[in-house]
């Protein structure tokens, strides 16, 4: 089969059908459960009301069926929680305790809430118990690792419910008693394989499927594999397996024995690539990450995920894309298999494949919101039409869905540390395209752990340049989310970061972002004296539009500490920049703020003849929004001039300009227009300083 561009059809496969279909079995499970939610607490006994949500524990081994337990309750109970039903999974997918600050994270979005990037756990905690304080919602916590994650995420009221799946008991939670799973019944298991077998396989040796049912020990994932093996056979009887299973000579669990069977029976490429999906981060997988991971073409790895599917080895996702998951009660013995029987170089190369079509997935994902620069195009067309998107949307729709993969795939590769090359360069290609299509500030929590991986990765490798840049983002993330000591301190590392790498960009950034924080806490002669370090870095390298900007910062520092002289020489100096860099709505915005200060220094008939001037230069740069401001600056001057009629004309004029919406023209705020553009022109900066830690051709 030929490569196909990135497939966005989200057809199910065709073994899918056999799992659908109502809940099997598990009556007194269920009944016990839901008797278990009215049943009076502790805390009732005694008198008192009940201090947190209740919590109910499905207990069962993988592969038991605890998780589609818990979601039947939940199906059953939902209308009873009016503000619906949160999910998380505390486990990843191979036994991992998922960290309690990415779940409470993961919650918090899920409810629409903000998640400042950076934020630490208990703040996260604290804000997802204050929003579900006055919600009524089921939460359901699946395969939790310790008591320790569940207690940290339960609500403190009582109107809300907790439906938490373990291997075991949650000691230290108090009121819980655990409903342990073992085998389905008897009918429920027949059915569960008729499901996939037929019913006329079945109603002809009964018999033979209670047998089993019995050699499976009733346990649904086992069931599942047997009928996927039955359903791939059509002239196989259910004796047949069933005598197979029985004259196993080794004592492993009914999961392995099954599994086993199944694996022997694949050909030795799909053999292959089924060890390989043990790989796959997040346990999620497409045809493009198992195509990669097999070095097979992206239609051959469709085809045998849809296999993969129909024997019961993954479990197709419900998702816009063609997505698998990689069972967990599976995954440790593909996990074994694949240590077994591949060999640690071939490992590490199915790793560097799935790695660097990663990292081109992305940097395709990002190019197509480039489509206006015609090298953008090029370089697109240059890619495999397998890896090519056909529209914008439909590549933000695909970095939406692998999201999680794609976080995943960033830890497993820093915490490898033998691919730290392609680790950084799937780093790189990550942010830009979450900023392309997300935006900087909706992308801001992702973003801060990406930043942090990088910082990581730069340590390790000791690299000077990559470590101030990590820094320099991380810095501003906090910044940007009233951290500001936290940021100052990150600058301060970046700075001697950027010294050690003898990187003059670095160090004056960093410069400017000590300065910029010592703004923000108030300390206006540090702020001046930081800022006027990196203006000698910029006037060093002849960067003339960086100075004109920090002659600007420094004005503004300046004007906060009423120093209205050094401020206007300072501004005057950054008019000047402006006009020798040809930019004339920076030098418009330099001069109203020019004026602004010559009126807080009590000149306002100079402020008046400096505020026309930039009128004008503001209408011949087309910034509507700067002259509707300026307008309204000079009515307040004109009023304040005893000149009303003057100041009235000026306001018709701001409204004219924005439609009869002068009210939204506000003037910039104390910290002036041209002070705030060097602040986002930093934080820009950021970003792009963490991409040069990428290869050029990325």
């Amino acid at each position: 089969m030929t490569d196909q561009a990135v497939d966005t059809d989200g057809a199910r496969p065709a073994g899918r059908a056999a799992d659908e279909g109502r809940f099997l079995g598990r009556t007194r499970e269920l009944k016990e459960l839901r008797a278990d939610i009215e049943r009076a607490g502790l805390d009732t006994l005694s008198g008192r009301k009940a201090p947190r949500a209740r919590v109910l524990l499905i207990a069962g081994r993988p592969g038991s069926g605890r998780t589609a337990l818990a979601e039947e309750l939940a199906r059953q109970v939902a209308h009873r929680y009016d503000d619906g039903v949160l999910r998380a999974r505390l486990s990843g997918h191979d036994g991992t305790p998922v960290p309690v600050e990415r779940i409470a994270r993961e919650l918090l979005g899920a409810l629409g809430l903000p998640t400042p990037a950076g934020a630490t756990e208990d703040d996260l905690c604290e804000a997802l118990r204050a929003a579900l304080a006055d919600r009524r919602t089921l939460v359901l916590l699946d395969d939790a690792a310790d008591a320790e994650q569940v207690d940290a995420l339960l609500p403190d009221t009582p109107e809300c419910l907790v439906v938490a799946v373990s291997g075991g008991p949650l000691t230290g939670i108090s009121d819980v008693r655990p409903c342990t799973l073992g085998g389905l019944d008897t009918r429920s298991a027949v059915e569960l394989l008729s499901r996939f077998t037929g019913s006329v396989r079945i109603t002809v040796d009964p018999r033979a499927a209670e047998s089993l049912v019995e050699e499976c020990q009733a346990q649904p994932a086992a069931l599942r594999l047997a009928g996927g093996w039955l359903a791939a056979r059509p002239k196989a009887t259910v004796a047949d397996l069933a005598k197979q299973l029985n004259t196993e000579s080794d004592e492993s669990t009914p999961l392995r024995r099954v599994f086993g069977l199944v694996y022997a029976s694949l050909s030795a490429p799909d053999a292959r690539m089924l060890r390989l999906l043990s790989l796959a981060p997040a346990g999620q997988v497409d045809p493009h990450t198992a195509s990669a991971l097999a070095g097979c073409s992206v239609g051959d790895a469709r085809t045998a995920l849809d296999g993969f599917a129909g024997l019961g080895l993954l479990r197709a996702l419900t998702s816009p894309l063609p997505q698998y998951e990689v069972p967990g009660c599976l995954h440790p013995l593909l996990e074994a298999l694949a240590e077994t029987q591949d060999r640690p170089g071939e490992l590490q190369l199915a790793r560097a494949r799935m790695l660097e079509r990663t990292v081109r997935l992305l940097q395709s994902c990002r190019t197509i919101t480039e489509t206006d620069n015609p090298e953008a195009r090029e370089k697109l067309q240059a890619m495999p039409r397998s890896m090519r998107f056909s529209n914008p949307r439909a590549a933000e729709d695909w970095l939406r869905v692998r999201r999680p993969a794609l976080l995943a795939a960033a830890r497993l590769a820093v915490a490898d540390g033998e691919l730290d090359t392609l680790a950084r360069r799937l780093m790189s290609q990550l942010v830009k395209a979450m900023v392309a299509h997300f935006g900087t500030q909706a992308a801001a929590p992702d973003l801060y752990g990406i930043h942090r991986l990088v910082l990581d990765v730069a340590e390790r490798q000791n690299l000077p340049r990559e470590q101030a840049a990590a820094l320099l983002n991380l810095g501003d993330l906090d910044a940007r989310t009233g951290r500001t000591r936290e940021a100052l301190v990150r600058y301060r590392a970046a700075l001697d970061a950027g010294r050690r790498a003898n990187d003059p960009y670095a160090a004056g950034r960093a410069m400017e972002s000590v300065g910029g924080a010592h703004l923000e806490l108030g300390d206006f002669d540090r702020a001046a004296d930081w800022f006027g370090r990196a203006l000698a870095q910029c006037l060093a390298r002849d960067d003339r539009t960086g100075a004109a900007r920090l002659y600007g910062r420094i004005a503004t520092a300046h004007t906060y500490a009423g120093r209205y002289g050094e401020a206007l020489r300072n501004w005057r100096a950054a008019v000047t920049g402006h006009r020798k860099s040809g930019d004339v709505a920076a030098q418009a915005r330099a001069l109203s703020e020019v004026a602004r200060v010559q009126e807080y220094a009590g000149r306002p008939e100079e402020s008046l003849e400096t505020c026309h001037e930039a009128v004008e230069l503001a209408r011949r740069a087309e910034d509507v929004r700067l002259q509707a401001a300026l307008q309204l600056r000079l009515a307040d001057t004109l009023e304040r001039l005893g000149d009303p009629a003057s100041a009235q004309l000026h306001r018709g004029s701001a409204e004219r300009l924005l439609g009869g919406e002068a009210s939204q023209a506000e003037e910039p705020p104390e910290e002036s227009a041209e002070g705030s553009a060097g602040v986002e022109d930093s934080k820009q900066d950021g970003d792009a300083c963490e991409i040069r830690s990428a290869r050029p051709e990325d």
